[in-house]
């Protein structure tokens, strides 16, 4: 007769301090990286021009990004199923307004990190980009079977990245980045709050 195995210990789920405070971590830990990447690689950091056509711009692609993102969520089973336990991990324990802090502290420091450092130190072409593109969707794998999410992650890199690329602006992907944090988030509390209703 065989014993049952173990159950395994469920997975504590962090509080929204500690959310708040990893987000915080998180965003100074890459900020540096690249900050020590640029200094020690002798890397310029690609241009951040305060220029007006850069928020329609940003804007535009972060809402292709949201519209395309829900349409991948609606047709690929297996994306839905790690986008819904990443989503659940990270806003489920926020409030609406720490949202503002999920759009801008990996918006800002993961495009200054990823397209903004990366980008032009491993080349402004083709090989740079996927490359980037990847270690981007890899920073979003938080387990072997959220695959499909790191998958979507490096898609919306090489839209990012792509971006910069064609604009010569990092401010472009940055509010990009920012938006579609933002909007995709208070989509997903929305209809969180909705099935709890």
């Amino acid at each position: 007769m065989t014993k049952p195995l173990p159950e395994q210990p469920e997975f504590e789920p962090l509080t929204r301090t500690q959310l708040l405070i990893a987000m915080g971590v998180t965003a100074i830990v890459l900020l540096v990286v690249a900050k020590l990447w640029q200094h020690f690689g002798s890397v310029s950091l690609l241009p951040v021009k305060w220029k007006i056509e850069a928020f329609p711009q940003g804007l535009g692609i972060g809402f292709l990004i949201t519209a395309a993102s829900s349409l991948v969520y609606r047709l690929w089973p297996a994306y839905r199923q790690s986008a819904d336990l990443y989503l659940e991990m990270v806003l489920k324990p926020l409030l609406l307004p720490d949202i503002i802090w999920l759009g801008l502290l990996p918006g800002l420091s993961e495009e200054l990190l990823f397209r903004g450092v990366m980008l032009p130190a491993l080349g402004l072409d083709m090989p740079g980009l996927l490359f980037t593109s990847l270690c981007f969707g890899l920073l979003h794998l938080s387990g072997i079977e959220q695959w499909p999410y790191a998958v979507w992650a490096s898609v919306v890199g090489f839209i990012l990245g792509y971006s910069v690329l064609t604009t010569g602006n990092l401010l472009v992907p940055i509010v990009a980045h920012v938006i579609t944090n933002l909007v995709s988030s208070y989509l997903w509390k929305l209809d969180s709050f909705r099935n709890k209703s």
